[in-house]
């Protein structure tokens, strides 16, 4: 694999970075109690829960702000070469893409969290290959207002997610911060 390559994956994996933060948040943040209420109000649609207790509003709140946050760190360090280099988006309008990013990160959880709802799978009970690339359809989708990513960098971004969660999970459970590996 050659040179060019490499820098792809490395700005397919930059560009996400706000997406992975808004993704990572809600868990980051679980022992805060601030607008700890679920999204759906504990309704249930045919019997079964919209969302889950799960999806709440402080992990929407806080995965927003995460994600614009690392956008604007994106956006200050553009201007040095290596940031610029590494960047298929140049963060003038960095609030918004932050913002885009996170909704969409969030959005695309939701919506892997209502199917799982209507299909039967408990809150926290595995639905590959979606857990893994739910927050990417989302955030790659919602930025179409700012930043329209080619194929080939769409599927770049599920396929390093999807791998960067197996790699992630496993080095975690080694470590014995989780139970499992996957």
């Amino acid at each position: 694999m050659n040179y060019n390559f490499w820098i792809f994956l490395l700005k397919c994996f930059y560009i996400m970075i706000p997406a992975y933060f808004a993704n990572m948040a809600p868990v980051m943040v679980k022992r805060i109690n601030f607008l700890k209420y679920p999204i759906d109000f504990n309704m249930k649609l045919s019997g079964k829960p919209v969302f889950g207790r799960n999806k709440t509003f402080r992990g929407f709140f806080f995965g927003i702000l995460f994600s614009v946050s690392i956008s604007y760190i994106q956006y200050r360090l553009f201007t040095a070469g290596f940031f610029r280099e590494v960047s298929f988006y140049n963060y003038e309008n960095w609030l918004l893409f932050g913002l885009l990013m996170g909704l969409g990160a969030l959005t695309g959880d939701i919506a892997k969290s209502f199917l799982k709802r209507r299909i039967g799978i408990k809150p926290g009970d595995k639905f590959v290959p979606l857990d893994q690339t739910d927050f990417v359809i989302g955030s790659l989708i919602f930025i179409i207002p700012v930043y329209k990513a080619t194929f080939a960098i769409f599927v770049a971004c599920l396929l390093l997610s999807l791998l960067l969660h197996i790699i992630v999970n496993h080095i975690a459970f080694f470590l014995k911060i989780r139970s499992e590996k996957w």
